[in-house]
């Protein structure tokens, strides 16, 4: 099974910005699903070969929405996708640690390979007006996301994974 689904959630749209470059750079080498949290559902999983799950930091844990995509999701495919790899994308204002680890927790209940550390993005939002503001994220940053994309869709193409 080569198909990636990618499961993304943003309000202020760094996070998507990070899921869509990953999408597009996958898409060259493997047949790639982007779904928003919100519309991901159990067949999703269980029809993809592997997953990018990218989420910002909220309160320094996943954001609701992401929670509740695992939350939604957990139970109906609790054994019938383990072993398949994953890789994570963090938005953060600051270190984004608290997330990747709440994440890689439910990944590893699933029983899921990850394939590199969590990739953060730190956006050093710290007033109110900076945390709610539309984010745009730096070029460098978006390529180390198109990298995971690819890597993670050459991977499966080739059944390294």
């Amino acid at each position: 099974m080569t198909r990636l689904l990618i499961v993304y959630h943003s309000r202020t749209e760094g996070t998507r910005q990070m899921a869509e470059v990953a999408a597009r750079a996958a898409e060259a080498e493997t047949e790639t699903v982007l779904l928003r949290a919100a519309d991901a559902m159990p067949e999703d999983l269980l029809a993809a070969g592997g997953y990018i799950f990218a989420a910002p930091e909220n309160l320094a844990a996943l954001s609701g929405e992401m929670k509740e995509f695992f939350d939604r999701c957990y139970y109906p495919v609790l054994g019938r996708i383990e072993g398949r790899p994953y890789a994570l994308m963090i938005c953060a204002g600051s270190d984004g640690e608290s997330a990747a680890r709440q994440a890689a927790r439910i990944a590893t209940g699933w029983r899921l390979k990850q394939v590199q550390p969590p990739l953060i993005v730190c956006t050093h939002a710290q007033t109110t007006e900076e945390i709610l503001a539309r984010k745009s994220i730096p070029d460098e940053d978006l390529a180390r996301c198109r990298d995971l994309g690819a890597a993670l869709g050459a991977g499966l193409k080739m059944g390294i994974f």
